[in-house]
């Protein structure tokens, strides 16, 4: 076994020729890719829009992208003290060696993050991982496939992967990211994709989850059969700090099919921490940025818009716009999507939450019924939302309850959640 050398790539703000004095007054957020991936097409639609607030450097597996292949074979606990040892660099090279960092991956990435955690936690400041298990399939299966890759080749592995990899619908709607991706896999050292192979086939951490004291966010694709959500609710139960999210209209490789909600919830995650990793500098305020011009709030509310009540809400409401309710549409983006949805002072689930229960006080039952679907975006599950309706019994009356209740099964029968 060996401590693979890992190569380093620069991302987001990196990419424009920004000055390293201010690239380094961010702090160091480390991103991992997932196998068969090269870190670049995986990350850096999610990085253009992290680059504001972290300086984003991504890892290569050895022999994937611009990785070095390497011929003895290695661990995930292996790889992640490469990765620690690319962060130790990397903060030397920043002048603050001392300083924590971030650290978010994808599939083999996010068990590398696991294993970051466990052995490094006192370094880590928050850690994300997304599309990934505590243990990832058997081990039969990662040596079956192991196996065929070394013997025929990455090729073989491109139909299971475009299946596995994007929701339906996805290629055709973004044929250049998943095109790029899948030629990553095509040009992958069949040798060292083996190896990464065999070390998940020996990957098991299961037992050790409530040994991480770091902040730890799951982010989990609906459609993923490899890491299904079950997969990372398990972590985010299993550790002693967890959060966890569902993107319901993604698969495997997640932070590339929504890469604006993966880096929304990313820095709404990493901003809630106490300090502001890898700086010392206090958390991201809670108030909003007053140098954001009226058209950039209004912005940045439709892009939470999207996100919480999905595209083709959105679309159907402002094509329905008129200009007698122009002002009207205006006023609901700037402030209570630009200026409320947008604060990091709480997380999406409980602002679904709040707003679940003052429409059942209100009676605006279209409303409602509209944010029990926009709940269930923001993983906010079916048994949550039988509690909160039957908290507001208590507290808005039983009479509202009863027909919250009976809005609530409607919605989540047309959606498929219940019978």
């Amino acid at each position: 076994m060996t401590m693979p050398d890992l190569m380093s790539v620069a991302l987001g703000s990196n990419l424009d020729g920004g000055q390293p004095s201010s690239r380094h007054a961010k702090p160091l957020l480390v991103v991992g890719p997932s196998l068969g991936t090269s870190v670049t097409p995986l990350w850096a639609p999610a990085a253009e829009h992290l680059r504001e607030e972290y300086d984003v450097v991504g890892w290569e597996l050895p022999g994937h992208g611009r990785g070095t292949p390497v011929s003895e074979p290695f661990t995930v606990e292996e790889l992640a003290e490469g990765v620690h040892r690319l962060a130790d660099r990397i903060r030397a090279e920043r002048g603050r060696p001392e300083e924590s960092y971030l650290y978010a991956g994808v599939s083999v990435g996010g068990a590398v993050g696991l294993a970051l955690a466990l052995a490094h936690g006192d370094e880590l400041r928050g850690l994300a991982v997304i599309c990934t298990g505590a243990k990832i399939g058997t081990a039969e299966s990662w040596i079956g496939r192991a196996e065929l890759v070394e013997g025929s080749g990455t090729p073989t592995q491109i139909i299971h992967s475009a299946k596995t990899w994007f929701a339906p619908g996805f290629l055709d709607q973004q044929p250049v990211v998943g095109t790029e991706l899948l030629h990553s896999l095509q040009e992958a050292d069949r040798a060292n994709y083996g190896l990464v192979c065999r070390a998940l086939a020996v990957f098991d951490v299961r037992e050790r989850l409530s040994e991480i004291d770091v902040p730890v966010l799951t982010i989990a694709g609906g459609h993923d059969p490899a890491t299904p959500p079950e997969s990372l609710q398990e972590i985010a139960e299993g550790v002693q700090s967890g959060r966890s999210t569902v993107y319901l209209d993604a698969s495997h490789l997640a932070v590339a099919e929504v890469p604006d909600q993966a880096a929304a919830d990313l820095t709404e995650f990493f901003g809630d921490l106490p300090e502001n990793a890898a700086s010392g500098a206090p958390a991201v305020s809670d108030l909003p940025d007053p140098s954001k011009t009226r058209d950039e709030v209004k912005a940045d509310g439709m892009a939470v818009r999207r996100q919480v009540l999905s595209d083709e809400h959105v679309d159907r409401a402002v094509s329905a716009t008129t200009s007698f309710t122009e002002p009207f549409q205006d006023l609901i983006s700037r402030y209570a999507w630009g200026e409320i949805w947008t604060r990091p002072g709480l997380d999406r689930k409980t602002r679904s939450a709040i707003t679940l229960t003052a429409m059942i006080a209100l009676g605006h039952w279209s409303e409602f019924e509209m944010h029990v679907k926009a709940a269930r975006r923001n993983d906010v599950s079916v048994a949550q939302i039988q509690e909160i309706i039957l908290q507001s019994a208590i507290y808005c009356g039983v009479p509202a309850a009863n027909t919250a209740f009976a809005h609530a099964q409607t919605v989540l029968r047309d959606l498929g959640e219940i019978s």
